[in-house]
């Protein structure tokens, strides 16, 4: 079984829908789920369901560095196979990225290579996207590596979008129609692909 882990900084609806959509990676459990904030509700989430959750608030450490490797640390003593980005707020180290390369996800709301990279995130993603004028629009599931937005894409979904949208309702519908449908089958992609490893056969974890 693939131990999965949940990274996540508020509400936690990208965490439900993996919760609510278990059968989209049969092998794989979601067994951990790790919040920024410890007021997040999506901590809540995780205890109705049963999953093990801890919060590790960035405000406890000076610096991104140690903040990352507090992270690392509770991964790795729960030996977490793959790692999803459910709304996480904060972009880690490359010490992240190397602990567990090609094995951390993320789901973006918009069409990669558009409106991504630094400074886009949340309600940003959608005024950009209106602001360009642009008909169409969505969500991308994709690795993680050490450049923000920049790894390799799994899966993408698009909506239009429509005359009357604005930021808050095409975000409300990127996320029921497109993020909440991907997430669970990316993570069935990368569940499949790492049951045929035996955890010795994986990229080791670094430290």
């Amino acid at each position: 079984m693939v131990r999965i882990a949940a990274l996540v900084s508020g509400g936690g609806t990208n965490l439900q829908a993996l919760l609510d959509r278990r059968a989209a990676y049969p092998g794989g459990e979601v067994c951990f789920v790790l919040a920024s904030k410890p007021d997040a509700y999506a901590l809540e989430r995780a205890r109705l369901a049963g999953v093990a959750a801890a919060a590790v608030p960035r405000g406890d450490y000076p610096d991104r560095e140690s903040f990352t490797d507090a992270i690392v640390r509770e991964l790795l003593a729960r030996e977490i196979d793959l790692v999803v980005l459910a709304g996480f707020l904060y972009i880690l180290s490359p010490s992240f990225v190397r602990a567990f390369e090609g094995r951390v996800i993320n789901v973006h709301p918009s069409l990669i290579p558009s409106f991504c990279g630094a400074g886009f995130y949340g309600l940003r993603v959608h005024q950009a996207a209106l602001d360009y004028g642009v008909k169409v629009t969505g969500a991308t599931v994709h690795i993680v590596t050490e450049g923000t937005d920049e790894g390799p894409i799994l899966l993408q979904k698009a909506i239009a979008v429509l005359d009357e949208d604005t930021p808050e309702s095409l975000q409300k519908r990127v996320m029921t129609e497109c993020e909440h449908v991907l997430l669970p089958q990316a993570v069935g992609m990368l569940c499949a692909r790492l049951a045929g490893q035996t955890r010795k056969e994986r990229p080791p974890h670094e430290a």
